[in-house]
């Protein structure tokens, strides 16, 4: 039997850092049971005994208040030791949660960490004056560069059941008595990483980062998603996938239902990976040639935001704009990515406490946030009428974005928790922590999410072999001529929208359409249902149930919406 070891601690102390440190690339990140809480564990081998390591989310108190909280507090009490882990640059504040967890009378030790920052910020700690008092192994660490660690594993051994007593009532007394022994402060300047961390927070200078930090982060997002997919997916796919796939076709009999599922159409005689249909052609294609590099440069670049600790930073500048719709700052981070890719928008909302939550953001994600490659083919669409045309399709979706929050803020049951969020120095990210955390999630794509997206392809599929989507166009073509003002054609584009939008663009060129009604197709488009991939992972993360119930709200949104400008633009444009 393992020795099973609690990493504790506030969020953004480094704790994640220590974890990667003390654990190989073997570790295994998964939901706790009936939550959507990830819980990272990794495991030790230390002179022939084996430990268990457990990365908990960051937590404040062992008085839960949310669900992240109360997960902590089970899993403290099924280890046989806790190794908190200490940001030495705020002792004060830290220490509130170690007399807690020294009320859990189980083994302790303490690692001190980004204790090499301490003499940057003119702090003095006697470490070994705050062991005496605590009762406890304190190992100075620094998780960035690795020091102290082996120190930290050496002494796991000494961790013991602290003696020191106090009054729970008087806890802040403690700790006060405590910093004033163990801790000297020498006023320090501040530096100029200090003042850019504190810019980076005020309205008047935090919006312009922001705005510069987002148009960075979607530029290289954009250069990595298109140049895997140019220089490495494309030629493979064309040079190697489809000749195979071809053998195969040919061994197949081309009216089988096999064929059909496995390959789908040929188009012009030919495997078309973007119209064929069939699971190991657009199924593959669409999951490893088209998602899959944009998830990538969206892991990695969230990941370097989040360990430099800029991220925090966005949520406490929109988290006013933010409450408007029933959320905290925090979710602004999944619509920053689904801006990139919807697929990891969507399956950011993870990280979001309670269902509420994440049914708005899922919702006003697949209805009002375009990714990259629609955005795109809205430039190309519209970009002949200069920033007029594409400035009213965001305008729109931007009003549409903020009314449906408002709706669904007061429609949908369920609570939003305020933001209390730690904010930490910015610092440099840990290479081989980064690497593992964008394995881990990209692990977690290809396990969680590939197959949903395959199912998606076999659906849809099967539906446009039965004629079903043929069906559907057929009867809401007048209905949409009626309250839009396109002609009963662009139907047929919005459907095969949900596939690729780039095919529903194509279908709109050939039309000869208006300013107005490229505006209005624009619009409508976007807000349809998003592509196949991301669909299937809603369905994934929201269940059955509020899928439909975002379809349904989707449906009644484009129709509104779509008719509103139809009437708002006759009158302007005569």
């Amino acid at each position: 039997m393992s020795i099973r070891i609690i990493l504790a601690g506030y969020p953004n102390v480094g704790k994640s850092v220590v974890f990667n440190r003390l654990t190989g690339m073997d570790v295994i990140s998964s939901n706790y049971p009936g939550t959507t809480i990830e819980i990272a564990r990794g495991f030790l081998k230390w002179e022939g005994e084996r430990y268990e390591m457990i990365d908990l989310p960051g937590f404040y108190s062992l008085e839960p208040t949310c669900k992240a909280e109360e997960i902590a507090v089970k899993l403290i009490s099924r280890g046989d030791l806790i190794v908190q882990v200490v940001n030495a640059t705020n002792l004060e504040r830290n220490l509130n949660l170690t007399l807690q967890l020294i009320q859990q009378r189980k083994p302790m030790l303490i690692a001190l960490n980004m204790f090499d920052e301490t003499k940057q910020k003119g702090i003095d700690i006697d470490v070994a004056k705050l062991e005496q008092i605590l009762d406890l192994p304190v190992v100075p660490t620094s998780a960035l560069t690795g020091e102290g660690i082996k120190e930290l594993v050496t002494r796991m051994k000494e961790a013991r059941v602290s003696h020191y007593h106090f009054e729970d009532a008087q806890r802040w007394n403690e700790i006060g008595k405590i910093t004033g022994q163990v801790q000297v402060i020498h006023p320090q300047h501040r530096s100029y990483l200090e003042r850019l961390q504190h810019a980076s927070v005020r309205p008047i200078t935090g919006i312009p980062i922001l705005v510069v930090v987002l148009f960075l982060m979607f530029t290289l997002i954009r250069v990595i998603g298109e140049g895997l997919i140019e220089f490495l997916l494309d030629p493979f796919f064309e040079n190697m996938w489809k000749p195979l796939m071809t053998t195969l076709s040919a061994r197949l009999s081309h009216q089988s239902l096999l064929h059909d599922l496995l390959i789908g159409d040929l188009i012009g005689g030919e495997i078309d990976f973007g119209q064929s249909f069939g699971l190991l052609t657009t199924g593959l294609h669409v999951t490893f040639g088209a998602v899959l590099p944009y998830v990538l440069a969206f892991f990695t670049l969230l990941s370097v935001l989040e360990d430099t600790g800029y991220l925090p930073r966005v949520a406490v500048m929109v988290d006013n704009l933010m409450h408007k719709v029933g959320l905290h700052g925090l979710s602004i981070i999944p619509m920053l990515l689904g801006f990139g890719c919807n697929v990891p928008g969507t399956m950011a909302t993870r990280i979001l406490e309670t269902r509420k939550e994440k049914f708005i953001v899922a919702t006003l994600i697949a209805i009002t946030v375009p990714c990259m490659a629609m955005q795109a083919m809205l430039f190309g669409l519209l970009g002949t009428y200069g920033v007029k045309g594409v400035g009213i399709v965001y305008l729109t979706l931007f009003v549409v974005w903020l009314v449906l929050g408002m709706i669904l803020k007061r429609t949908v049951r369920g609570r939003s928790p305020e933001l209390f969020l730690e904010i930490p120095p910015y610092r440099r990210p840990y290479i081989g922590g980064l690497m593992k955390k964008i394995w881990m999630r990209v692990r977690w794509f290809l396990q969680e999410a590939v197959p949903f997206v395959l199912l998606g392809v076999l659906i849809v599929n099967l539906l446009y072999s039965l004629g079903f989507m043929q069906w559907v166009s057929d009867k809401v073509s007048p209905l949409f001529t009626l309250l839009s003002g396109l002609p009963g054609e662009a139907s047929g584009a919005l459907i095969i929208g949900f596939l690729r939008k780039d095919l529903a663009v194509g279908m709109l060129i050939p039309l000869n359409l208006t300013f107005q009604q490229l505006v209005v197709a624009s619009v409508m488009l976007s807000m349809f249902f998003p592509c196949m991939a991301t669909f299937s992972v809603l369905l994934k993360e929201l269940g059955i149930k509020d899928l439909l119930k975002l379809t349904g709200i989707m449906l009644l949104c484009v129709v509104i919406t779509g008719s509103l400008l139809h009437i708002v633009l006759s009158l302007f444009t005569g």
